[in-house]
């Protein structure tokens, strides 16, 4: 298997076995690197606690020099790390160019889509002009312009011909003529005799109060629809709660306008002293 193919299938497992391993080896690698950032600083700026331990560590090792992990190990975690990195933007950046790749791909077949129809058009374009061309021109335009003042002329100079047409008719009427309109005239004015004619009416609902509860409603609304007037229709009637037990009836009357007045009517109905207390308009309409 290449290096490749072995870093593929790194990045294609999901359980990581020897993860204390590479943990270790890390740690040994940031403590050389942090080891060799101490080493380029002054001795001023070290680190008191750090620079004692390392005193230790050369009192330990019998060396002059802090000891600095440099394990092969290290170094091959470090260059895996790197690698890995390189192949991950590498398939970053082939998926990039597949997708750039496809749309450019789109674009071009839209792009000959549009020449096609544009090419069609034109086609058609180009018909549509030589359609017009080939209609055939027989005259100038002075020529056009001229007929109408022609024509024109000869409308007011008239001819031997024209002389002898009567537009406007005589004044005369004949025997014939003066028969017919009168015949017309007694028809339509027959016609306007047998139509209806328009006959205004109205609803009016009217509230008929009692003198009290005691009040026979029954024999109220009998007395109520005894009133006969010419041009007068009783309608629908109910008896509406008021209060304590007492009602009022409610009664549509249907009137003439011009037979029946409305103040009349409320009379009549008042003038029934031994049970209406009052009598009002609750509604009033046009039919």
């Amino acid at each position: 298997m290449t290096l490749n193919g072995y870093f593929t299938n790194l990045l294609s497992e999901t359980v990581w076995i020897d993860a204390s391993r590479y943990q270790d080896a890390e740690r040994q690698y940031q403590e050389m690197l942090t080891h060799q950032r101490l080493n380029n600083l002054p001795a001023s700026r070290r680190n008191p606690c750090r620079t004692a331990e390392n005193r230790q560590v050369n009192e330990n090792t019998g060396t002059g020099h802090i000891a600095t992990p440099t394990s092969s190990l290290a170094s091959e975690i470090a260059f895996a790390r790197q690698k890995i990195q390189n192949l991950m933007k590498s398939d970053y950046e082939s998926d990039t160019d597949k997708n750039l790749l496809s749309r450019m791909q789109a674009v071009e077949a839209e792009n000959k889509k549009m020449r096609a129809r544009f090419a069609e058009l034109n086609d058609k374009l180009d018909t549509v002009w030589k359609t017009v061309m080939s209609i055939p021109i027989n005259c100038e335009p002075n020529q056009i312009q001229s007929e109408p003042v022609k024509q024109a002329k000869s409308n007011v100079n008239g001819s031997a011909d024209d002389s002898d047409i009567d537009l406007f008719g005589s004044d005369e009427e004949t025997e014939e003529d003066l028969r017919l309109k009168q015949e017309r005239v007694k028809a339509y004015e027959s016609k306007k005799a047998k139509k209806p004619a328009f006959v205004a009416k109205s609803s009016v609902v009217l509230d008929v109060k009692p003198w009290s509860d005691d009040t026979d409603m029954k024999e109220l609304e009998v007395a109520v629809r005894k009133i006969k007037m010419e041009g007068l229709t009783w309608g629908a009637s109910k008896l509406v709660p008021l209060a304590y037990g007492i009602h009022k009836l409610q009664i549509i009357a249907i009137v003439e306008d011009e037979k029946v007045s409305v103040d009349g009517l409320q009379e009549s109905i008042q003038d029934i002293e031994d049970l209406v207390q009052s009598v009002d308009i609750a509604a009033f309409n046009k039919l």
